[in-house]
């Protein structure tokens, strides 16, 4: 069963998929305890708060609430809700504290493609034919370390970065694991300006891509 905190519909607004359609498949628990994360609803697993899977659908606000799932009883969701996009997000939270294969699977089966953003904390169990999109999150508060092996699964890295230090500790990051991804994003914090400024002249500096979070502008989830 996986844990659910919310589903939606909406465009994509980050990385190699900005613009597409996508359902929003959005997972509940994260120890990993980043100070910037705009998902903190989605960090705890309180059985308080558990509720029906049809509560966590196209939600008005954030909310700590979430719901047990089968991969059949989430499929299942899309088609009764007559969901339009083919491309399906698994975020969080954390989505790789799950098995994601099963979901995954049956998506892939019915015509779906899969997508997985993840810290690169935990090993990711999921389809050869899934999008993974690695955000690395290094020395944050969890203490949990980033794990070559899901570096070495990324098809994309996304790193959100405001200051020069995140951008040597991902290279630092590149250096120890020994991966040199092809496609690598530089994400401002909050939209800050001087957070675009340095990724926009790193970008340039080192032939990376920029990703600006594109719902977030046009004021969408």
């Amino acid at each position: 069963m996986y844990k659910i905190n919310e589903i939606f519909e909406t465009i994509q607004g980050e990385a190699s998929f900005t613009g597409t359609p996508s359902i929003f498949l959005r997972l509940q628990g994260c120890p990993v305890g980043c100070a910037w994360c705009d998902t903190k609803q989605t960090w705890e697993v309180d059985n308080v708060y558990k509720v029906s899977l049809d509560d966590t659908v196209e939600k008005k606000a954030d909310s700590d609430h979430w719901a047990d799932a089968s991969a059949e009883q989430i499929f299942n969701l899309f088609v009764d809700r007559a969901y339009r996009a083919k491309h399906v997000v698994i975020t969080g939270g954390e989505p790789c504290m799950y098995d994601l294969n099963p979901v995954c699977e049956l998506l892939h089966a019915n015509g779906y493609s899969t997508q997985i953003e993840t810290s690169g904390t935990f090993e990711i169990l999921a389809p050869a034919q899934t999008w993974v999109t690695v955000s690395p999150k290094i020395n944050m508060r969890g203490g949990y370390d980033v794990l070559t092996s899901a570096m070495q699964r990324a098809d994309e890295i996304k790193h959100p970065i405001a200051m020069q230090k995140h951008v040597v500790e991902l290279e630092e990051l590149f250096a120890k694991t020994g991966v040199t991804p092809k496609l690598v994003y530089l994400q401002p914090i909050s939209q800050k300006v001087s957070a675009t400024k340095l990724a926009i002249e790193t970008c340039i500096e080192k032939n990376w891509r920029l990703s600006v979070q594109v719902h977030k502008y046009l004021g969408i989830n």
